[in-house]
């Protein structure tokens, strides 16, 4: 292989990385044709997209190209796991300079590659640009296999809130990072490569959740979209939530309370949804709040009042 993107040439590098993928059952036709054909046996796709650059998504110094990988496909196939539906397929978007060493691309095809298999999927396809910043563009699809999806408006009154996966340990990780530490490392690869719970949203639908979504801006944020889309409010009962002892050390050595990374911290894509309250949730799912009636009060409280502005927001003062 040549040393740069750009000595091995557009064509060049769709080949490196086309090579490097597997398919699934799904995939009817993929990468190297005009466009992909994935099976839709439920006659609905369930489709998401997003984006990562570098610098404000990742860093080069602090993630390789295989853990960007990871974390992009993971974001995605996260949002299809939390409407209650399958991943099946990926697709690429990558803007790269023409400098960058092609070990990076090929790397990160790597880490899309190993998200998708891990969920299940594939990547079928996409499209490479030369740009001045590396950007890496995934749209997801999904299959929700006869099954209605689970959107954010349909928590009841009465419903408890529940969730499965991490909570703060990637925001935990971005401190230590941002601090010049490389340790404890549980943390800094929850960053670097987040672990969704993709079974669960699937899952969750078939318990009868009523409303669900993946927690990528913070807790508290995310919830406060089901709060809003479903008209009701919502209360969390911070002792309810578990705060592993190393977080709490991470903590006391930065001078931040970690219940602010738990509530506040996003890209964790832990899978948190809303549930009848007669409904017998299996081990892996963890009660943290209910759902209430509208009131006065802001949206999301946390034990009975207000919590402070939370969760990411693209366009707002987070740094």
């Amino acid at each position: 292989m040549k040393g740069t993107v750009g000595e091995l040439g557009e064509f060049g590098l769709i080949r490196e990385l086309t090579a490097r993928l597997t398919s699934t059952p799904a995939v009817r036709i993929g990468p190297g044709d005009d466009a992909a054909v994935v099976t839709a046996p439920d006659r609905r796709v369930v489709a998401s997209t997003d984006v990562l650059l570098e610098g404000r998504h990742f860093r080069r110094d602090w993630s390789t190209a295989y853990d960007v990988g990871r974390k992009a496909a993971a974001q995605n196939l996260a949002d299809i796991a939390a409407m209650g539906a399958v991943p099946t397929a990926i697709l690429l978007g990558l803007v790269v300079p023409a400098e960058l060493p092609a070990t990076w691309a090929t790397e990160l095809m790597d880490g899309l590659r190993d998200e998708c298999q891990v969920a299940g999927a594939a990547v079928v396809g996409g499209d490479v640009v030369r740009g001045e910043t590396i950007t890496v563009a995934i749209t997801a699809l999904g299959d929700l296999r006869n099954a209605e999806p689970v959107t954010r408006g349909g928590a009841q009154p009465g419903d408890v809130v529940a969730v499965t996966g991490w909570l703060g340990w990637s925001a935990a990780g971005h401190a230590v990072l941002t601090r010049g530490f490389r340790s404890p490392r549980a943390f800094v690869e929850a960053h670097r490569r987040p672990e969704p719970p993709y079974h669960a949203g699937p899952a969750a639908a078939g318990l009868g959740a009523t409303a669900m979504t993946d927690v990528s801006d913070g807790l508290v944020a995310d919830l406060g979209h089901i709060a809003d889309a479903s008209k009701v409010r919502i209360d969390l009962r911070s002792a309810a939530i578990d705060i592993p002892s190393q977080m709490s050390d991470i903590g006391t050595a930065v001078g931040v309370d970690p219940m602010q990374w738990v509530l506040n911290g996003g890209e964790d894509h832990a899978i948190v949804a809303t549930f009848p309250p007669d409904v017998k949730l299996p081990a892996r799912w963890k009660v943290i709040g209910e759902v209430l009636n509208p009131s006065a009060l802001p949206q999301v409280t946390v034990d009975g009042a207000p919590w402070a502005k939370a969760g990411w927001d693209h366009f707002g003062d987070n740094e």
